[in-house]
């Protein structure tokens, strides 16, 4: 999909939130490069805030900010506007987060580093085609990291609880946490 294809329909408002400065710029540039009307937020406080006075058509939010979780700001967008387009993004890509992105109401989520285009084609795409498989599936480590996650989301981020459901000491599970997911 080429900048001149892009249908964005009537309303081409977008949100982007962010706590990395840089990236946020860039994004913001690019995206609007393509046609995008576009807001910047770098807390969670300001998206909720943005989300809730002018809730727009299309959202970019990282996960992890340093005020809080992003899925607090697509749950108001979701409330404010539920046709948004919402992609989330994360540098701390785990199943477990993605599905609860996608449950809350995201419509795609996009471990980092993605560029413009990868995230204009999240966010533009309306087909429920599946992907094609990847070329390099999760090796052993990762999907035992990604199995961790998952229990923790399931027991609300609780180590105590998740390491007794994973028969594991408490302080393994914390360095195990502590650590980026293996590739």
């Amino acid at each position: 999909m080429n900048d001149a294809e892009l249908d964005l329909g009537e309303d081409a408002t977008l949100l982007l939130v962010d706590d990395d400065d840089a990236f946020l710029k860039r994004l913001a540039k690019a995206m609007e490069k393509r046609g995008f009307d576009v807001e910047m937020a770098a807390t969670v406080a300001e998206g909720k805030a943005m989300a809730a006075a002018r809730p727009p058509a299309y959202a970019v939010c990282d996960l992890r900010l340093e005020d809080g979780n992003g899925l607090d700001v697509v749950e108001v967008l979701r409330d404010k506007r539920p046709d948004c387009r919402i992609v989330v993004l994360t540098g701390y890509g785990a199943i477990a987060t993605a599905v609860a992105a996608v449950k809350i109401g995201a419509t795609d989520y996009l471990s980092k580093p993605a560029d413009a285009t990868d995230i204009t084609n999240a966010l533009l795409s309306r087909g429920d085609t599946l992907p094609p498989p990847p070329d390099n599936p999760m090796s052993a480590d990762r999907v035992r990291w990604e199995h961790i996650q998952r229990v923790y989301e399931m027991c609300d981020r609780n180590v105590s609880e998740t390491a007794r459901r994973l028969n594991m000491h408490r302080r393994t599970l914390q360095r195990i946490l502590a650590k980026r997911s293996p590739r």
